[in-house]
């Protein structure tokens, strides 16, 4: 038994050396330690992007959880021609979407929005938005993100958020990347033109001089 278990330990150093796309090709050959190191690599990012869709982080966890075992089941279609992290964030975000469908309510439509507001009101530490509170924020994003459709709310949830590149939002939405770029630009047209109606006080901190010249 102990040699077992020295060998176990032995291989998984070596798998934590193997990039993911290695990882998802042991994977198809039915290496459960290649699962084991993707998921002690890959479980806190996957959890903080559904944790933002389905808002709530102990639900979260279990879309994660259900993701894993998806990617487990779905080893053998992984394309190694595909990004790995495009494929495991595409499993996990339409599982986190079919999650939030199925208990929708209007305060749970805008975690984007409401990250967008606390990023702009640590960008601004002088500015009127650094005086939201953490209740008036919450009572702006649900207010403003009934604004935006599910897909512009995940994109831009992916692109402003998670900071992913435009390509990789196309290929885990599944649409054209021009079409991320539409749906992105409409998106922060949406909620800048709603910031600027219902709580100009703090659209203003936002002006950039360019902006107050033109």
């Amino acid at each position: 038994m102990p040699e077992l278990v020295y060998s176990q330990n032995r291989e998984r150093l070596k798998l934590a050396e193997r990039s993911d796309r290695e990882l998802l090709c042991l994977l198809k050959a039915d290496d459960e330690l290649a699962l084991a190191e993707l998921v002690a690599r890959k479980t806190r990012a996957l959890i903080q992007v559904t944790a933002r869709i389905v808002r709530d982080e102990e639900e979260a966890r279990d879309v994660v959880q259900v993701a894993f075992l998806k990617i487990w089941e779905s080893r053998a279609k992984y394309d190694s021609r595909w990004s790995p992290n495009t494929w495991i964030y595409r499993i996990a975000t339409n599982l986190a979407i079919d999650h939030w469908r199925s208990r929708r309510s209007r305060d749970q439509a805008g975690e984007p929005v409401r990250m967008h507001l606390l990023r702009a009101a640590e960008s601004h530490p002088t500015g009127a938005l650094a005086e939201l509170k953490e209740a008036e924020v919450e009572r702006i994003f649900i207010e403003l993100a009934a604004e935006l459709t599910e897909k512009q709310r995940l994109i831009f949830l992916l692109r402003e958020t998670e900071g992913l590149a435009s390509g990789e939002v196309a290929e885990i939405v599944g649409c054209e990347e021009s079409t991320v770029r539409n749906h992105l630009f409409n998106a922060r047209k949406i909620l800048r033109r709603k910031l600027v109606e219902r709580y100009p006080e703090y659209a203003r901190a936002e002006i950039r001089p360019q902006e107050r010249a033109t």
